[in-house]
């Protein structure tokens, strides 16, 4: 009989729930554990944080098996919210990657036994160094716990695993841990959404915050505009030889003075009117929509969205038009 079939004879759907569930309440137990081990401002965390804040280098994460690939997440947690953090492997420490580490930084080791081979090889080298060292552990009295300056306590009552040996609620308090220095350090840093997005400009929210108007807008020749006095045929083939569905009327002196969109050129056609004396001043309509070269895009694509509109043009102080944004240009800009 061949593995697939085995499971297949032995899977029982109600166990699988059954186990789904007290998994979940496994591993949120332990996290809910974890709150009473925060608290004190005198306590390991808060003691945790000072010596983190207080270092002018990085934060050199290491663990080994799950808890490296926990460690791996946090280093990268830490580093995107403002803490200067990298991965260093403890096996690979042992061969020449230990001088990654500097006494500019601390050492954040990752174990849930606290007895790994690999780690207790390097942490006496480490400590010769005086480097300081944070340990995230379940064996508050391991070797690990004995070389820390900081014990952070992660262990667990109990693994979800039915065998309660494969690492699951005890990787999931780790890397909760991991995640709450991460977001105390982003606070006391003073972190802000502008700084993530730095971290992150191939991310969406790095391009809705670093995306501005003057990026992504159209100028110059691109732009369809007219004059006031400009008849209303030369106005429809600014307006179809550009293809944004609008023309911008302005001033002699470059101030906008209005709008002409295909909207408005249903409405009229609609209504019966002559168009054939008129001009762009007859046809306009006033107070468009508009935003500065500095706004972020987003600032335009939600007044497109307020105002259904696919259009808002791009003026300076005066009132001058710099260019005009549409909601095609967001869309290839991946702002929207």
């Amino acid at each position: 009989m061949t593995p697939a079939s085995l499971a297949s004879r032995t899977f029982d759907p109600h166990q699988a729930i059954r186990l789904a569930q007290e998994a979940f309440a496994i591993e949120a137990a332990a996290v809910q554990d974890l709150r009473s081990r925060v608290d004190g401002v005198d306590g390991p965390f808060v003691q945790a944080m000072h010596l983190i804040l207080g270092i002018s280098g990085r934060v050199v994460v290491m663990g080994m098996g799950k808890s490296g690939h926990v460690g791996r997440k946090i280093a990268a947690t830490l580093a995107s919210t403002g803490t200067p953090a990298l991965f260093v492997h403890p096996a690979e420490a042992s061969h020449g990657d230990l001088g990654m580490v500097t006494t500019q930084d601390v050492v954040l080791a990752i174990s849930n036994s606290g007895e790994v081979a690999e780690l207790a090889a390097v942490l006496p080298v480490i400590k010769r160094q005086g480097v300081p060292l944070v340990a995230m552990t379940g064996g508050v009295n391991s070797m690990l716990a004995r070389h820390a300056d900081i014990v952070l306590d992660t262990g667990v009552a109990r693994e979800a695993c039915p065998l309660n040996l494969a690492p699951t609620a005890s990787t999931t308090a780790q890397m909760a841990m991991g995640d709450a220095l991460a977001v105390a350090l982003l606070d006391a840093r003073g972190f802000k959404a502008e700084d993530f997005a730095r971290s992150h400009p191939g991310g969406a929210l790095g391009r809705k915050l670093l995306t501005h108007a003057r990026d992504v807008m159209r100028s110059g020749d691109a732009l369809p505009c007219v004059t006031e006095d400009t008849p209303f045929g030369a106005v429809m083939r600014e307006m179809s030889d550009k293809r944004l569905g609008i023309s911008v009327v302005t001033r002699a002196d470059g101030r906008v003075a209005g709008v002409f969109t295909d909207g408005d050129l249903r409405r009229l056609v609609e209504s019966g009117a002559d168009l054939r004396q008129r001009t762009a001043r007859d046809v306009m309509h006033t107070s468009p929509r508009t935003l500065r070269a500095d706004a972020l895009a987003v600032d335009a694509a939600e007044m497109m969205e307020l105002h259904g509109i696919t259009s808002v043009l791009v003026t300076d102080g005066d009132g001058v038009l710099q260019g005009i944004v549409h909601i095609g240009d967001l869309m290839r800009a991946k702002v929207i």
